[in-house]
């Protein structure tokens, strides 16, 4: 079907997906700027921040000091206005990166028995703490609590049962049957789970494995969070005030354990998969104690501002944010140590610098404000974004939205779009419109095992109540085969967080990076447009747990 788009004066015939959907009313002097996206300026870009000479883009080091500079000149040659600390681009992110002492401790005692210590790296692992460099745990009672998940809104509620107080929770992972996938993502982020537990009164949680064959996690190579200036963690994916001990248990320990109070790991995981929850106290108590080094640096996010026209809504913001770092150097692969990031995410980087171009051609200005936020470590655990949204440089209440890039994998013609954390929010209206307007598909995730809601920016908006979303390529294929997922399972094998993506030898489709780019523009300008602040819907699950932050 087609349908005939009237925008100020111009006729635009489109392609629809659906019968009855909407378009973009989109001006002409918009459309015209829009038009002027080039799919070389955004390969110019990918070919600076992904080459040799920046290592990897790695916080802290000269390489990602080089893409900072890079994004800045980029701002300053745009006219896009400093929005970070002190009138500068710059918003400084302290990282701690705390490692495990070799002197972990941890004994279980029987209430019936002789106590028994735990094997250090063999049947037990510690989270490092990032705040107390000594921690010692007194003897707390332990008691079983499924998934760690209290969700009373979607009839499952682990600690509906127990009492957790002062205890020591011990955890599976995992979901419900019935979860939406973007619920279960959140309900099994680690950060949900410690926040859950401390809610209940627990001073501690252990996961145990249901893996027979598997051994505990080595957190050798560090934990990071974000210290701010009064030495407190200001952010973190792992860390509770109140949780002393965050650890992993074998799944042997983890057997011991559920066995005393009558149950089995693989029909206790049966059972609350199926949405039965089976938490019961446990007859045993723990004590330990352990010890975290720490290594600290400082990152930068960089922030830039397009000022809003409208004399009262140019003080709220719309935020598109894209992750800057990449893991720098690591283990060699095929000769090449240097891991370039140039899907992940210079593609994304380079995608927000041609947004912020679209708004340089522009005289009048959308009525909102736009913020470029390029974050750091969002690799080390989307830090930079958790910083930004918690503390951002801008009143936290006037952040409207976020339009989040992350590695949209521009390797195949962008034909549909999964626009992830949208069917949350008013958001998915204007993600509706702008795909319309460009002629694309919008498709429902096709992999949501792969849980992207929680691993990238866009979910650190969420938490502090902002409504967002992240943008992926759908299914859709010219050939009508229709499984794009596939050929990018086959590419991220051999590319996903390998020195092999680079600009040099790797897979682009720069016309695909060229609409991608016009959506995500598409989709800020409709909402720095729009009267009406974007909203949660009613009885939102994210909504109700963050909405009232805003």
């Amino acid at each position: 079907m087609k349908s005939t788009l009237i925008a100020a004066g111009i006729c635009f015939t489109l392609a629809m997906p659906g019968a009855f959907a909407q378009s973009a009313n989109v001006p002409k002097p918009v459309a015209k700027s829009l038009s002027k996206v080039k799919p070389d300026d955004i390969k110019a870009h990918i070919a600076y921040l992904a080459d040799d000479k920046l290592l990897g883009r790695k916080p802290g080091t000269p390489g990602y000091q080089m893409a900072v500079d890079y994004v800045t000149d980029q701002f300053k040659k745009m006219n896009v206005a400093p929005a970070g600390e002190n009138n500068s681009y710059l918003q400084t992110v302290r990282i701690r990166t705390a490692t495990p002492n070799p002197d972990a401790t941890l004994k279980l005692q029987a209430n019936e028995g002789a106590a028994e210590a735990l094997k250090d790296g063999v049947e037990f692992s510690v989270y490092p703490n990032p705040a107390k460099p000594e921690v010692n745990l007194e003897e707390a009672p332990l008691v079983f609590a499924g998934y760690g998940i209290s969700a009373p809104d979607m009839n499952y509620d682990d600690y509906a049962n127990i009492d957790a107080k002062g205890k020591v929770v011990v955890i599976m992972r995992g979901t419900p049957e019935g979860f939406p996938s973007t619920v279960s993502s959140y309900s099994m982020d680690m950060q949900t789970i410690l926040n859950t537990a401390a809610a209940h009164g627990a001073v501690g949680v252990l996961v145990g494995s249901t893996n027979p064959k598997g051994g505990v996690p080595n957190f050798s190579r560090g934990v990071s969070s974000v210290i701010g200036a009064d030495g407190k963690v200001a952010a973190s994916r792992s860390y509770h005030d109140d949780i002393k001990l965050l650890g992993m248990l074998h799944h042997d320990t983890f057997q011991k354990l559920l066995s005393s109070a009558g149950l089995e790991v693989a029909q206790a995981a049966a059972s609350i998969k199926s949405g039965k929850t089976t938490s019961a106290a446990l007859p045993f108590s723990i004590r330990g104690s352990y010890g975290s080094s720490y290594n600290d640096i400082e990152s930068y996010n960089v922030v830039g501002k397009i000022e809003g026209s409208d004399p009262k809504l140019k003080n709220e913001y719309v935020v598109h944010s894209a992750h800057l770092d990449h893991v720098g150097i690591g283990r060699p692969i095929d000769g090449d140590s240097i891991y370039n990031g140039a899907h992940d995410n210079a593609s994304g980087v380079a995608s927000l610098l041609e947004i912020a171009n679209v708004y340089s051609r522009l005289k009048n200005k959308p009525k909102r404000s736009v913020l470029i936020v390029m974050v750091t470590a969002e690799e080390m655990g989307l830090l930079g974004s958790a910083y930004f949204a918690k503390y951002p440089t801008v009143p936290s209440s006037q952040i409207v939205a976020d339009i989040n890039t992350d590695m949209p994998t521009l390797i195949a013609p962008l034909l549909a779009v999964v626009p992830l954390g949208a069917a949350h929010s008013s958001l998915e209206d204007e993600v509706k419109q702008a795909s319309n307007y460009l002629g694309l598909d919008v498709e429902q995730d096709p992999e949501p095992e792969q849980n992207r809601f929680v691993r990238s920016d866009q979910y650190s908006f969420v938490t502090q109540g902002v409504p967002a979303l992240h943008i992926k390529y759908g299914n859709k294929t010219a050939d009508g085969k229709n499984n794009l997922d596939e050929t990018v399972k086959v590419w991220r094998e051999k590319y996903y967080h390998k020195p092999q993506d680079g600009l040099e030898g790797g897979v682009f489709d720069f016309d695909a990076a060229k609409k991608y780019a016009q959506l995500n523009f598409l989709i800020g300008y409709l909402v720095a447009q729009d009267a009406d602040r974007p909203t949660w819907k009613e009885g939102d699950f994210f909504g109700s747990r963050f909405g009232n932050l805003q």
